[in-house]
């Protein structure tokens, strides 16, 4: 386990890294506890990333919503499907819970319903998992400590994997390609190297993915324009590296995608004092 902590001008925040059971594979991507007090109300915005996301609070709940809005729904436990816009997450100041981040054919495999009816969806952890996810989140909030928890959720998973439905070894194979890429392998390749036909290929994403191959080529493609941006590209180098025609088409997509022109969601990347990001290696979130 990895640990990093700190204290702001309004108060202070704790984040343990766990990694999960082997047996997982890469399906799983990370676990990440954390605790959180400050004493004001926090907001953040989360844009498009390339995995599905589990949440379990055990004290406050949260409000999770599209970004411009309205936010009228509490959770306590969520998941949040694969995103083509951004969304807006709250609290008082107060937060204390796990988040899981998997790849979104094995939240396919672990959820057990078509990805597609996810997409750009925050729901309930109980609708995905029933009387169990109450269990889950008392079983969490009950344990001693961090490594307690990340063994009850390898648990959880290695069962439901154990009786879920497979995600085929072809999609797998063409979400790797194209994450691996940042979302430049063409749809044909993928399809060539998959043994599939386009259409097949499209209809198994859309079931075990969540997203059709061009849609999640774009959320990628945003994603390694942020990683550049962020590590001080211009938007020129970002737009030719990425597969934009012109850096107006990366202006467009970036604002359709996060809410923000690429140098003012740099500038509130910039606020505050603490980690903003929620995977190691990607451009997730920004203070509001």
């Amino acid at each position: 386990m990895e640990q990093a902590w700190g204290v702001t001008e309004y108060g202070t925040w704790r984040l343990t890294s766990g990694v999960p059971d082997v047996r997982l594979g890469r399906g799983v991507v990370g676990y990440r506890g954390y605790r959180v007090s400050m004493d004001r109300p926090q907001r953040r915005v989360e844009v498009p990333n390339a995995t599905v996301t589990m949440v379990v609070n055990f004290a406050a709940p949260v409000r999770v919503y599209r970004a411009g809005a309205v936010a009228d729904i509490s959770y306590t436990s969520l998941v949040n499907g694969l995103r083509t816009d951004a969304t807006v997450g709250e609290h008082d100041g107060r937060m204390h819970g796990v988040e899981v981040h998997l790849a979104p054919w094995m939240a396919f495999t672990l959820f057990r319903v078509p990805m597609h009816e996810l997409r750009d969806r925050v729901v309930p952890l109980s609708d995905l998992l029933g009387p169990w996810a109450d269990v889950l989140e008392a079983r969490l909030a009950r344990a001693p400590g961090w490594a307690e928890r990340f063994a009850l959720l390898d648990a959880l998973f290695l069962g439901r994997v154990a009786r879920g439905p497979a995600a085929a070894p072809q999609t797998a194979w063409a979400w790797d390609r194209l994450t691996a890429s940042g979302g430049m392998v063409p749809l044909a390749d993928l399809a060539r190297g998959s043994g599939w036909s386009a259409r097949h290929l499209e209809q198994r994403f859309r079931e075990q993915i969540g997203l059709s191959p061009k849609t999640a080529a774009r959320v990628l493609r945003l994603q390694r324009a942020l990683r550049m941006l962020t590590a001080g590209g211009t938007a020129l180098a970002a737009a030719e590296a990425c597969g934009f025609y012109d850096q107006a088409h990366l202006h467009r997509d970036f604002r359709r995608m996060t809410g923000f022109a690429p140098g003012e969601f740099l500038v509130r990347r910039g606020a505050g004092a603490r980690p903003v990001d929620r995977l190691p290696g990607q451009v997730t979130s920004a203070l509001l």
